[in-house]
């Protein structure tokens, strides 16, 4: 190879090398909402795509009767089947019509079952990729807020799995939400007992592997989101649990709406749902004792029966509602204001010293 035929190989490799560094950065892939159907006067499907995901998620938004007018946002999260099987508020309450005369937008993913609504460390075999905390704290608020007219003040509530997942969602997004609702959810994870009913819930159920959730069983990933280790994170945000003894209560008979009047069904709710109830029901005393310890305030309704089921999920929600509802509409108390004043202004004197 000749001198000159060296020179300009590598004046070209030299050229090549400039144009790939300067090239501009492709832009990273965005979340958004690529369909919206109004389903009923008070009801919007939105399809939005998850970045992080990389998938369509459904969104099921109860709004009130009157769009035009501002109104807060309630997440509110189905159990293990994550919306996508027959378990679901829609199909098992009468939540559309208890909210039909609220001033609330509530808003239900359908999607993410067995997946606690968690940040997985890894893609699973059986349950794909999973970043419902990023969906569900970076990605989709923002798109509801820009979709409907929203007053930025927010609530989550959820049953089951997604009553741990809400203690989890203050944690990963602190001053996000101004109350959480845990309907039977147990707030300890990286315990034995916690972990085996994860384990219950993602690999029994839903066939994945829980390592993939968080690593390691006895690594960091579970303690940082151990709800009960990390409680006193949740001081600023208004706290409601609700769990039943697990003993038959007045959902657990034959004429309950939901029984139907069918043995099977009935001994199904009592067994398998009253030891599970009675499992978080200790969960949750576990909880309540430890905010009492940290003195982070909180407000547990505990029933004196009652089962892992829908019935009394549905009156949890009725129960809390109020409360809640208090939260969304309390204006911030004077000492919050003057705080953040003061934060305002130590932070301009700090830019004028600059």
């Amino acid at each position: 190879m000749g001198r000159q035929h060296l020179i300009w190989l590598t004046l070209g490799l030299m050229l090549a090398a400039f144009l790939g560094a300067t090239a501009p950065a492709q832009a990273a892939p965005t979340s958004s909402i690529v369909s919206s159907t109004d389903d009923s006067p008070q009801q919007v499907t939105l399809m939005v795509h998850s970045a992080s995901m990389n998938r369509i998620v459904p969104i099921t938004v109860l709004t009130p009767k009157n769009r035009t007018r501002p109104a807060p946002t309630l997440y509110l999260l189905n159990g293990a089947g994550g919306g996508e099987d027959s378990a679901t508020w829609d199909a098992r309450t009468d939540y559309k019509k208890f909210f039909a005369d609220k001033n609330v937008y509530v808003v239900t993913p359908i999607g993410g079952a067995f997946s606690y609504y968690t940040d997985w460390q890894r893609d699973d075999p059986v349950l794909g990729r999973n970043k419902w905390q990023t969906f569900l704290t970076k990605e989709l608020p923002p798109l509801i807020d820009k979709r409907f007219p929203i007053t930025g003040k927010v609530a989550v509530a959820g049953i089951s799995m997604a009553g741990t997942t809400v203690f989890n969602l203050v944690l990963a997004a602190p001053g996000m939400y101004r109350s959480i609702a845990a309907f039977s959810g147990c707030a300890r994870t990286s315990d034995p007992v916690g972990q085996q009913y994860i384990r219950f819930v993602v690999e029994d159920r839903g066939g994945g592997n829980m390592v993939n959730m968080w690593g390691p069983l006895d690594g960091p990933g579970w303690r940082a989101n151990d709800p009960y280790l990390n409680a006193a994170k949740l001081r600023g945000t208004k706290v409601y649990m609700t769990s039943g003894t697990g003993l038959p209560g007045q959902y657990d008979r034959l004429d309950s709406p939901l029984i139907n009047g069918d043995p099977v069904t009935l001994a199904n709710q009592v067994l398998l749902g009253g030891v599970i109830e009675a499992a978080v029901n200790n969960c949750t005393q576990q909880m309540v004792a430890r905010m009492k310890q940290l003195h982070v305030p909180n407000k547990v309704l505990t029933r004196s029966g009652g089962t892992h089921s829908w019935a009394y999920w549905e009156q949890d929600l009725h129960d809390t509602w109020p409360m809640i509802e208090a939260d969304l509409n309390a204006k911030p108390a004077p000492a919050a204001k003057a705080a953040r004043h003061a934060r305002a202004r130590r932070a301009a004197a700090r830019c004028r010293a600059a």
